[in-house]
C-alpha cells in the first residue's frame, strides 16, 4: 500500500490520478452531506460543477423524484430545495430520490479526479467503513477540496484521520500524508489529555479553522458537531464515472 494526500486539487495533476483509487475529502460539508444523503436512502447523488449544469441535468426528470441541493458561499442556492447541511438530507427529504448537487469546492474536486479508476467520498462520519473498503488498494490518493483555492485544516485533519486508520508505515506515505497523520494524532492526544471524546475535540478544533469560522458566521454551528462525528455511518459513496452518479455499492 502507498497512501498519498494532496492538500488541494491544483497540487496534483489530473493525469497523476489516472487509473488510481481517489478519496475526495471536503469535510465541511460536501463529503459529509453526500454520505448523509445516501445513508438517508437517496437513490444517488449527481455532482455538478456549475449551478447551470445542475439545472440542465435535472430538467429531464420528474420534479417530484429529484432534489436540488447545494450552496454558493455556504448558502443555499436560490430555487434549490436544500443547501449543504448534512441534517437537511433526512429520509423524508431524499429517500428514493436523485439528488442533483453542486458546491463551491467539493464537486470541483470530484471533477478533478475524472481520470481515476475509482472515486470514493471520505469524511469523518464514514471513516471506518471507507478504510475497510479501500484497505486492499495498492495505491490510495486522498484529495482535499480546500476552500477557494486555499488549504483548509479541516480537510487536512480528516485526511489524517483516514491515513491513521489505514496505518501505513512511514515508507508507505508521501510527505503530506505523514504530516496530516501527525496533525490528527496530536488532536487525539489532546483529547485524551483533556479526558474528552475525540469527536468533541475535533468539533472544537473545527471552530478554529477558516471553514469552521465561515459556517459559524452563517449560523451553521450544528454542522460542525455533525461533521466531526467519527464512524457513525456505514456508507461508502462511490462515483460511477460512466453515469456520473454517486451511489452505494
Amino acid at each position: 500500500m502507498h497512501v498519498a494526500v494532496h492538500y488541494l486539487p491544483q497540487f496534483v495533476a489530473e493525469t497523476e490520478l489516472a487509473g488510481r483509487a481517489v478519496v475526495i475529502v471536503d469535510l465541511l460539508r460536501a463529503s459529509t452531506t453526500i454520505c448523509q444523503a445516501l445513508a438517508s436512502g437517496a437513490e444517488c447523488v449527481v455532482p455538478c460543477v456549475e449551478v447551470d449544469e445542475t439545472w440542465a441535468k435535472s430538467r429531464p426528470h420528474e420534479r417530484s423524484r429529484i432534489v436540488l441541493g447545494g450552496e454558493r458561499g455556504g448558502k443555499r442556492i436560490a430555487g434549490f430545495d436544500l443547501g449543504n447541511s448534512p441534517t437537511d438530507y433526512s429520509p423524508d427529504q431524499v429517500f428514493g430520490r436523485t439528488v442533483f448537487f453542486t458546491t463551491t469546492n467539493g464537486t470541483r474536486a470530484l471533477a478533478h479526479a475524472h481520470l481515476a479508476r475509482r472515486v470514493l467520498i471520505g469524511a469523518a462520519v464514514n471513516r471506518r467503513a471507507l478504510v475497510s473498503t479501500i484497505a486492499k488498494e495498492a495505491r490510495i490518493e486522498i484529495l482535499c477540496a480546500g476552500t477557494g483555492g486555499n488549504v483548509t485544516r479541516e480537510d487536512v485533519l480528516a485526511a489524517g484521520a483516514i491515513v491513521d486508520q489505514l496505518s501505513p508505515t512511514a515508507e508507505q506515505t508521501n510527505h503530506w500524508a505523514a504530516a496530516a497523520q501527525r496533525e490528527w494524532q496530536e488532536l487525539e492526544m489532546t483529547a485524551r489529555a483533556l479526558g474528552r471524546s475525540v469527536s468533541s475535540q475535533f468539533a472544537d478544533e473545527l471552530r478554529e479553522t477558516q471553514g469552521g469560522k465561515n459556517l459559524l458566521a452563517l449560523g451553521f454551528d450544528n454542522d460542525l458537531e455533525v461533521c466531526a462525528q467519527l464512524d457513525t455511518l456505514g456508507v461508502v459513496p462511490e462515483l460511477d464515472q460512466r453515469t456520473g452518479q454517486i451511489r452505494l455499492p
